[in-house]
């Protein structure tokens, strides 16, 4: 048992019954398990254990905490994108699309987050020259469709992937390779810590996201497709270094 600094207690107990283990195991093995967080860690997993080569052994498995999408305690929350380091070109690309792609309404600051649920791909957005907070909402599925032509239409109605098709690869120029380094982009999970820092002049400008729902989560999976980076942010997270599996064979 252990209390992070959040004040959460993780409890930990050791299954060792042989019956219980082959029936956790009965009961999983027809099932599709989704890699709800860690696509990086398994992929990471599955390059070592081809390395290292295909006779069995520790490396050939790999630790993973399986909890039901239905569990009432499981929790998604959105990440917030922030962007810094904009040109004035890039600024008036953005208001442009901004303006022909969605509906813009403005909203308090504290309401810059829109509330979660379904509908069309919706977003705040606040930058730091205005400070004036906007709800965007889609205008037509069309323009998606025209900017995702190749991706299914779960992963086409991903706020995440509107906003990133349409308005970061668009006109802010923020290409995959800068996205996946955080060249100009930043995260924050927190609202008003995202909304401060866009505020402080900390960056350019923010976008506020509403959590992606568990249907939405199921339906592109079911597509064989990944969300964009920070699409989903699952609570309670497990915490690092609970357990360890030795890379070693200890017979």
């Amino acid at each position: 048992q252990v209390t992070d600094e959040q004040g959460t207690t993780h409890r930990l107990w050791r299954a060792a019954d042989p019956q219980a283990i082959e029936a956790v195991v009965a009961a999983a093995a027809p099932a599709e398990l989704l890699i709800a967080d860690g696509h990086h860690r398994y992929e990471t997993a599955r390059a070592y254990a081809d390395e290292v080569g295909p006779n069995d052994g520790p490396h050939r498995w790999v630790l993973m905490c399986l909890v039901a999408l239905e569990d009432p305690g499981l929790t998604v929350f959105p990440t917030h994108r922030l962007v810094r380091d904009t040109t004035p070109r890039q600024q008036e690309a953005l208001a442009e699309a901004l303006r022909r792609d969605f509906d813009l309404e403005e909203v308090a600051l504290e309401d810059v987050v829109p509330p979660a649920g379904d509908g069309p791909p919706v977003f705040g957005y606040l930058d730091a020259h205005f400070k004036q907070a906007f709800r965007a909402t889609l205008k037509d599925p069309a323009t998606v469709e025209a900017a995702l032509p190749n991706e299914p239409a779960a992963y086409r109605a991903l706020d995440t992937a509107v906003l990133e098709a349409l308005l970061l690869t668009g006109p802010l120029e923020l290409t995959q390779e800068r996205i996946a380094h955080l060249d100009g982009l930043g995260y924050a999970r927190d609202d008003d810590e995202a909304r401060d820092l866009v505020l402080n002049g900390d960056y350019d400008l923010g976008f506020f996201l509403r959590p992606t729902p568990m249907s939405q989560v199921r339906a592109v999976a079911a597509e064989g497709v990944t969300m964009p980076p920070k699409s989903t942010f699952f609570f309670p997270k497990v915490p690092t270094g609970l357990l360890f599996n030795l890379l070693e064979d200890r017979d």
